[in-house]
């Protein structure tokens, strides 16, 4: 070790404390970093790493930040999963008696962030805690930045599986004892994106996990939350909230309480089917736009951006539920007071997240004023709002609470244009206290008799470039220049001598900058201590801030679909329980939006439990199956996430779980092969899907030879159709045009293909789904379609050809020379399961035996042998 020095020594006491986080460890204006913090960090953030002591033998290693810019290179810290503990001067430097006092005043941590900087608007950011007890899981979930706090409970390992990775945790807690834990292991491996921390058993132990809860929400029990049985799941959320404790060092204030939520009040959307339908990203490039919530987001707040991701990640199952929220988005479609209402919460900031920020000491009065503002749009928005009498609207109304009291204190106390900082002035109005307005006067006569004072100055000196000026260092001076030093009067007293000139002080300017400075100084912290007891009064209101942020975040979403349905001309589903679904000339909702090519061609989509419970879809490679798929998907989850759907008419049975297959990828981070993610991905929905189930496949058995994967296709097809003796509601597309048999032996499964027209050896993509199956796949068509060289197509043309009549050479297919080459019969898709009509078998079907003589026999079985 390097020489400890007072500082040093401080510095290593404290990240003893801390030794899994990056510390910042403040020094004037700057935030240093030393030894390994120093290395990791340089790196990341990319400055230069020094040295403190460097002629010593053991420099210690060091970089540094300025205070003012923190926030940015916080950010990319907690980006790369890394925990940054702020260390802050906890007296002035000025007035510290040997070294300064620092302490940790915050930890940030990947899933413990307020700063909005470093957060998106309109995502969620989650810490989620994990805990097993008694066979079952807990899973607690916590957003510091908006409050939203929640915990489930499930003894369904996949269930849960599925719905940690719905929530997209950035930071995961976990009790060490778990470690090793070969279910919670199995969790946290398919967590992506998340650190994980492995905390001491005792912080999630019941009931000090318990009594923590009830002391946070000042209840007597659990009971009113709904959650009082739930042992692993108290325990999880227990000990996520003792993490928030120690991290903010402070207590959250504004989380009042806990919502509880079973597994089953929702449709289950996993990991794979969010991928494949591209709910909220794309696959090509992980961007918004192209994504069903890149379409869908019309929201106009970062709350109703929020809520309305919330939404679609948790499509709901019940039918009451689902139709209120229609009947709200019927409502805010047909009113042309939709507009002048968006207008209004346009200029309503985040609710949510500014009254995290004050309840928890983190604001600055920009936040205030920000605050100030929204609450002065509340009573125009409910103006509005009283027009809207349907479904959430009515309920929306009865709970509204235009924060008048709040708004008016902000309005009292708070200037209009506030600095960033508060502890310089100028964030409260000076009528807001006779104490302020008092200081202000001072401050503002003084520096009135200041300015005048060059003036009277000039005049009585007779030095016309006599100046007075300011600076930190000397305060108020009186600056001469060398060739008017003479002229000076004697009771100016030399402060600064300088190239050009000289600085004076007189006895009255010195009197009076006491009165100013003074004035200024004791106003800084007057109005400090103001904004502190406006900041208190203002957190106390938490709970009401945090219900009204919920519910302007609704009102924003309702009236967003509303705004989607009318500019895209959706329809309203009809919602219910008996199994089917019916899309009357629907439209993909996000291939219609990009598309602009083409006109978009709408189709017709019909399923029950009855008679097209399996629809077999075939058609050629860009004729629009999977967009087909797709869309049957996206359209059950806007009807049941409360969203018209684009479609003439639509009805729709509930459905509790979405499975999709679709596309083909290797994972070869886990050493798996594109056939190997297919086959688990089916593995998981024959597994799992029930009969209120949807199941999209998109081409089974492509990863594979063509026999093993008709076999597979065939047979999952034929299961999903049997399943249970009920079956499960499947769209299946596919190129292997034997599965169409199934219609003849399976009651329920339907073909249908997707239409084209064929004309001058090219096809003509018709985008129609129409009845019957199709005996063709038009695959070289579509090569010389994407680009292939035209001698290649030409080849691949002769080679089918060669194939469809059996001449095959012993090297392959024989090439025909154009010239020989026989009159163009009618193309068909060879079947895998005879094969094709060799030229020998067709010799012998023309053969007349009964009007052969003996020698002609001999001669044809010659030639058939040489032909063979």
């Amino acid at each position: 070790m390097p020489k400890a020095t007072p500082m040093v020594q401080q510095y290593l006491s404290i990240k003893q404390e801390y030794p899994d986080s990056i510390l910042f460890f403040r020094m004037g204006d700057f935030y240093e970093m030393f030894f390994e913090d120093a290395k990791v960090a340089s790196k990341i953030l990319e400055i230069a790493l020094t040295s403190r002591n460097k002629n010593d033998e053991q420099a210690i290693p060091m970089c540094g930040v300025p205070h003012h810019a923190a926030q940015s290179y916080v950010a990319q810290l907690i980006k790369h999963g890394f925990k940054v503990a702020i260390c802050e001067q906890l007296e002035d430097p000025k007035e510290a008696k040997g070294i300064v006092k620092r302490d940790v005043v915050r930890v940030i941590t990947p899933g413990v962030v307020l700063d909005t900087e470093i957060l998106d608007a309109k995502s969620n950011n989650f810490l989620m805690a994990l805990h097993v007890r008694e066979g079952r899981f807990g899973v607690a979930t916590l957003d510091i930045s908006t409050g939203s706090f929640a915990v489930t409970e499930s003894g369904d390992l996949p269930a849960v599986l599925d719905e940690c990775r719905r929530i997209e945790p950035r930071e995961t807690l976990v009790a060490g004892s778990f470690r090793e834990h070969p279910d919670i292991a199995a969790i946290v491996a398919r967590l992506e994106h998340t650190s994980v921390n492995y905390l001491a058993d005792e912080i999630f132990e019941l009931e000090s996990a318990r009594t923590r809860l009830i002391r946070q929400f000042k209840t007597y029990s659990l009971e009113g939350f709904g959650c009082h049985d739930w042992k692993a799941g108290i325990c999880a959320a227990g000990g996520l909230l003792h993490y928030v404790d120690g991290t903010l060092k402070g207590e959250p204030v504004h989380l009042s309480g806990i919502r509880s939520y079973a597994l089953s009040d929702f449709m289950v959307i996993d990991e794979t089917t969010k991928a494949n339908l591209e709910l909220f990203e794309t696959m090509r490039n992980g961007e918004k736009r192209g994504s069903l919530l890149g379409v869908m987001d019309c929201t106009v707040t970062a709350m109703g951006g929020r809520k309305i991701r919330s939404w679609m990640c948790y499509p709901l199952l019940d039918c009451r539920q689902i139709q209120e929220r229609l009947d709200s988005v019927e409502e805010a479609k047909g009113k042309p007071i939709r507009d002048p209402l968006r207008k209004v919460l346009k200029e309503i900031h985040d609710l949510e997240r500014l009254n995290a920020k004050i309840a928890l000491d983190r604001c600055n009065a920009r936040d205030m004023a920000a605050l100030r503002q929204s609450i002065e749009m509340l009573p125009e928005l409910r103006r509005l709002m009283g027009q809207f009498e349907k479904g959430h609207f009515s309920r929306l109304n009865a709970e509204w609470d235009d924060l008048s009291d709040v708004g008016r204190l902000l309005e009292d106390a708070i200037c209009d244009n506030p600095p960033i900082t508060v502890r310089e002035g100028g964030i409260i109005k000076p009528t807001f206290d006779p104490r302020l307005a008092e200081l202000v006067r001072m401050s503002q006569e003084g520096k009135g008799w200041i300015a005048k004072l060059q003036d009277r100055e000039r005049k009585a000196t007779g030095i016309n470039t006599l100046k007075v000026g300011f600076n930190k260092v000397f305060g108020y001076y009186i600056e001469v220049s060398k060739a008017q030093v003479g002229s000076v009067p004697p009771h100016y007293v030399r402060k600064q001598t300088l190239v050009n000139g000289e600085r004076y002080i007189s006895e009255d300017l010195k009197e009076y900058e006491s009165k100013v400075l003074g004035a200024e100084e004791k106003r800084a912290e007057l109005e400090y201590d103001l904004f502190c007891a406006v900041r208190e009064s203002v957190a106390r209101e938490n709970r009401r801030l945090g219900k009204m942020a919920d519910i302007v975040a609704q009102i924003d979403v309702l009236t967003a679909l509303g705004e989607l349905a009318e500019k895209n001309d959706y329809t309203s589903p009809v919602i219910h329980e008996n199994g089917s679904l019916f899309f009357k000339e629907s439209r993909p909702p996000v291939v219609e939006r990009l598309m602009t090519s083409e006109r978009f061609v709408p189709n017709t989509v019909e399923m029950d439990d009855v008679s097209r419970q399996v629809l077999i879809v075939t058609g050629p490679n860009m004729a629009g199956k999977s967009t087909v798929l797709r869309q049957v998907a996206l359209l059950v989850l806007m009807a049941q996430m409360g969203s018209f759907v684009p479609a003439e008419e639509a009805s729709v049975g509930i459905v509790d779980r979405i499975f999709t297959r679709v596309g083909a990828s290797d994972n070869l981070t886990r050493g798996q092969s594109t056939f190997m993610v297919e086959m688990q991905e089916s593995a998981n929905i024959l597994n799992n899907a029930t009969g209120k189930s949807l199941v999209i496949l998109d081409e089974i058995g492509r990863g594979t030879s063509t026999f093993d994967g008709l076999s597979i296709a065939w047979a999952v097809a034929e299961y999903l159709h049997d399943r249970q003796g009920k079956g499960v509601k499947t769209v299946f597309a596919t190129h292997y045009h034997e599965l169409t048999d199934l219609a003849t032996t399976k009651a329920r499964v339907k073909n249908y293909n997707v239409a084209v027209k064929e004309w001058n050896d090219e096809i003509i993509f018709l985008r129609r789904l129409v009845e019957g199956s199709t005996n063709r796949s038009y695959g070289i068509q579509v090569a010389r379609l994407a680009g292939i060289p035209e001698p290649v197509v030409l080849r691949a043309k002769e080679i089918l050809k060669n194939i469809e009549e059996g001449e095959l050479g012993r090297t392959g297919p024989v090439r025909t020379p154009p010239e020989t080459q026989p009159r163009q019969t009618q193309n068909v898709q060879l079947s895998l399961f005879q094969a094709a009509d060799h030229a020998v078998l067709r010799r012998l079907k023309q053969l007349e035996p009964d009007h052969m003589t003996p020698i002609e026999a001999l001669n044809t079985l010659h030639a058939l042998k040489e032909l063979l």
